[in-house]
């Protein structure tokens, strides 16, 4: 008989109140109202979204052309994006409103939840992994969480929670690519049917609970019923995955970059596994964060560590050898834009269908100071060739932009987080 969860009405539930069933317990997240994960079928063609997310920004002045508008001259930075001009779109003077707090407004990058250096504040969900939520159970991966520099990333999960990267492209092939043996399926369906078996009995308590509740608890209840029944549906295409065969690539499993330094290097090594993983279908929401190392980048010319190089209070000659470093990012960057420009899928290309973003939670890394962000957008069926320059000492927000892309996504929202509408100047195709 499945043990019953009691409750004395006669006082407050407690925060660590849990749900029990055959022996498993499950804490009541009362603070976080779910919302439906799963998307409706939906015929048109799949849109994706990447984001390359920089810990120490961009010089500004090397990056942004003097010139707004669809006549712009291109600056240092965007030389080698010459012949991708009319696929990019260049956004200064944006930030994210109430956000400072210099490098920890890193997580705060794709979640534009407000930050400071001296308040704890809980952070949200980000960009990527919102998508992941509504349209994730399309592919086997609902979403990649990268880095270059350990850990760290700035994806968080519905409830605040950090999404760990993944940092070894040889070890992301084996995941996308390499067959599982018979014995692991078996563990990944068994561990699939004892989560949904898990969400059964839990479900099934939390319906008794329900009738000792005011109606405010109640409705917080039937909100986590609701993401409860949603896991459900998610387990069962955890499930189905494990009995699909994985794509095959022709490519061999890379050999990860020995040098943790060579920064662009390891940066071009997994925008290759990134575009296999979009070509082959098999996510379609990606984020490659690319940390502040302090070792020196072996780029020619350059003989200091680059988040050294990245707090130059103005020094010329740290400001020459970090321009060396950023440009060679941005020739990476390139390149893999054309990487996905130059797959087809059904009559467009990879690059049309995905929105890629480049950015930093900082503006000018040697001060600490998160407005004025380095912003490029590509792709993703908007009309792109523009230089979109707001004000930069009133920022627009950003959020701006992101809401912009959830709507190109396919995701109707019609506000994230600190954002006033969508992105004035940024148009679909």
């Amino acid at each position: 008989m499945t043990p019953r969860f009691h409750v004395d009405t006669r006082r407050a539930l407690s925060r660590r109140t849990v749900l029990k069933g055959a022996g498993v317990s499950l804490a009541v997240p009362w603070l976080s109202a779910m919302s439906p994960a799963f998307a409706a079928a939906d015929p048109t063609p799949p849109r994706r979204f990447v984001a390359l997310t920089l810990s120490l920004g961009l010089l500004g002045e090397n990056l942004f052309p003097a010139e707004s508008g669809r006549d712009w001259k291109p600056s240092r930075y965007l030389e080698p994006l010459a012949d991708l001009r009319d696929r990019i779109t260049l956004v200064s003077g944006a930030s994210h409103p109430g956000v400072s707090g210099g490098h920890r407004a890193e997580a705060s990058l794709l979640t534009a939840a407000p930050m400071s250096g001296s308040a704890q504040t809980k952070n949200t969900e980000s960009l990527d992994q919102l998508l992941a939520r509504h349209f994730g159970h399309q592919t086997r991966f609902p979403s990649l969480v990268l880095g270059l520099g350990g850990a760290n990333s700035p994806s968080y999960t519905e409830n605040g929670s950090m999404i760990p990267a993944e940092t070894s492209p040889a070890k992301l092939f084996t995941r996308l690519f390499v067959a599982d043996g018979p014995a692991e399926r078996k563990r990944q369906v068994a561990r699939a049917r004892e989560g949904q078996s898990i969400m059964d009995l839990v479900a099934d308590d939390a319906r008794s609970l329900e009738r000792s509740l005011g109606s405010g608890d109640r409705g917080r209840l039937d909100a986590y019923l609701t993401s409860v029944r949603d896991l459900e549906k998610r387990l069962v295409e955890a499930e189905a995955w494990a009995d699909r065969p994985k794509p095959v690539v022709p490519v061999a499993k890379p050999t990860d970059v020995g040098n943790p330094n060579d920064v662009v290097a390891r940066q071009r090594l997994m925008s290759d596994m990134v575009r296999l993983a979009l070509a082959t279908d098999s996510t379609r929401f990606v984020t490659l964060h690319l940390g502040g190392g302090g070792g020196v980048v072996p780029v020619e010319g350059v003989d200091e560590g680059y988040h050294s190089l990245s707090h130059h209070g103005m020094d010329a000659e740290k400001l020459a050898q970090l321009a060396l470093v950023e440009t060679e990012i941005i020739r990476a960057f390139g390149d893999f834009l054309r990487g996905l420009a130059g797959e087809q899928e059904e009559g467009a290309t990879l690059l049309d269908r995905t929105s890629v973003l480049l950015t930093s939670n900082l503006g000018n890394a040697s001060s600490h100071d998160n407005r004025n962000l380095p912003v490029v957008l590509a792709g993703g069926g908007f009309r792109h060739g523009s230089h979109l320059a707001f004000d930069h000492k009133a920022n627009h927000p950003l959020p701006n932009l992101f809401l912009s892309v959830l709507q190109r996504t396919g995701l109707e929202l019609d506000r994230f987080a600190t954002s006033t509408g969508t992105l004035p100047g940024l148009e679909p195709a």
